[in-house]
């Protein structure tokens, strides 16, 4: 294609030097137009990126008091279930352990009697010994002192006599003293009941001591996150990515197992309701298995609902008492049918893997052999597909997590991606700001020849009025 642009083809140098000149005289006649184009352009776009960031911020703002009364919204109704669990836990310690207090008081009050009496009885007499022992003492001096025979015979006997009834008090002193340490032998059993029944108390009482501090603790929390302080939204909002990273793990845990679950009976499903049927773009066999799985997913979230362990579904909680237990046993009730019928469904995939590897030993000429220990994956297959219903049942309790936790994260990183575009919208709003003068500088120094012609013009046109003037001047003097 000829190059029409060209004016003389053999000299083609000449023919762009003539369109440059053309250009450079065209732009610097529409030279002012173009400055108020271009400053009209930069200022249009700057303010547009302007206003922009203004409107992104205001959204943020938004987003932000909504994800601040999302957060608190949560962490108030968290803390108000943890409290109410600490009340329900201390209700029960009391009307367990401090129900029965007057039967306790009754049996600490006789067993404080039983004490004081068997102490009573076992106080320790006046001891006669003493009185004894000195009359002892003067029958034996009365015998060492020189007197008739017929005297210190009489003596004798005295002394023999007095010997005799002390042993006799000494021998019923000791009777006494035995009898008394029987009795509080006795009563160390009613010293043990009653240190049993105290240390029993003061575990109660200690426990209930914790609890009203733990109580304590939480009331605290609970106040900041009604003032709203920004300690309580630091914590709720740590607490918030914890739980998301922790049960979207969970989940994704969950979800593997729904995959081998799905494998353990998309065979047998094929064999059932056709191998050949298509559904959209996936096999019905398949269609099939996912769906008993998700039934199984939603009889659980329903049974977890019921048993008011997890608070997805407002109206299941909201049902009166009666009406809940039915809907417990119905939920397990098709629960466990379909855990049945997957532990049927995993036995016949063993079946069918039995009999298609017969086919295929029967096709290549060798002789069918059956393993001797075939039993073994065929139960293990039955208890996998038994049980992972029922393991299936509680990712209601991490989907919870997730889903409230999630509306904090993607509302702080929406938050954040406002802030970052706000920013970038202010940042571009001064670069084409300023960028009017650049490209106006740039066009001229485009245009730089005619307009250094034109200013050595403008100034040689000056000088000669200033020359006509003072030649004036100096003619009228």
């Amino acid at each position: 294609m000829p190059n029409t642009w060209i004016i003389w083809p053999s000299q083609p140098a000449l023919s762009l030097l003539v369109w440059a000149v053309l250009a450079i005289a065209a732009m610097y006649l529409a030279r002012t137009p173009a400055h108020r184009a271009i400053r009209a352009s930069a200022r249009v776009l700057a303010n547009a990126l302007r206003l922009s960031a203004t409107a992104l911020m205001a959204a943020q703002e938004r987003v932000s008091k909504r994800n601040r009364a999302v957060l608190f919204s949560g962490g108030r109704e968290s803390m108000e279930r943890t409290i109410a669990q600490e009340f329900t836990r201390v209700s029960a310690t009391v009307t367990r352990d401090l129900a029965a207090y007057p039967a306790m008081h009754r049996n600490l009050s006789d067993q404080i009697t039983r004490i004081d009496e068997d102490y009573r009885e076992a106080t320790e007499e006046v001891d006669e010994l003493p009185s004894w022992s000195g009359a002892l003492k003067l029958a034996d001096g009365m015998i060492k002192k020189p007197a008739d025979p017929l005297t210190a015979g009489a003596l004798k006997g005295m002394a023999e006599g007095t010997r005799e009834a002390h042993k006799e008090a000494l021998c019923a002193y000791r009777e006494r003293t035995r009898e008394r340490h029987g009795i509080l032998r006795g009563a160390m059993p009613h010293w043990r009941r009653l240190a049993d029944t105290l240390k029993g108390v003061d575990k109660t009482i200690s426990g209930l001591d914790q609890r009203a501090f733990n109580i304590d603790q939480q009331m605290h929390r609970f106040e900041e996150i009604v003032a709203g302080t920004n300690r309580a939204e630091r914590t709720l909002s740590g607490s918030a990515l914890t739980q998301f990273v922790v049960a979207g793990l969970v989940l994704a845990i969950a979800g593997l197992g729904g995959f081998i679950n799905f494998q353990l009976i998309a065979l047998p499903m094929s064999e059932m309701v056709g191998a050949s049927s298509h559904l959209g773009g996936m096999k019905t066999s398949d269609v099939a298995a996912l769906v008993i799985i998700m039934v199984e997913v939603a009889m659980g979230l329903f049974l977890m609902e019921s048993l008011r362990i997890t608070r997805l579904f407002p109206v299941i909680g909201a049902l009166d008492e009666p009406m809940r237990k039915r809907m417990i046993w119905v939920t397990f009730g098709i629960l466990l049918t379909l855990a049945c019928v997957e532990s049927s469904l995993a036995y016949m995939r063993d079946l069918l893997a039995a009999d298609r590897e017969a086919l295929t030993q029967t096709l290549s000429g060798a002789a069918v052999t059956q393993a001797a220990f075939r039993w073994i994956p065929s139960l293990g297959q039955m208890v996998m597909g038994f049980i992972l219903p029922f393991a299936l049942t509680f990712v209601a309790i991490p989907l919870e997590s997730f889903i409230h936790a999630s509306r904090i994260v993607l509302g702080t990183v929406l938050s954040a991606a406002l802030r970052v575009a706000a920013f970038g919208a202010r940042f571009l709003s001064a670069v084409f700001h300023h960028a009017g003068s650049v490209l106006v500088t740039a066009y001229d120094l485009a245009i730089f020849v005619p307009l250094r012609v034109e200013t050595a013009f403008v100034t040689a046109q000056a000088a000669a009025r200033e020359r006509d003037r003072k030649k004036g001047f100096l003619g009228s003097k």
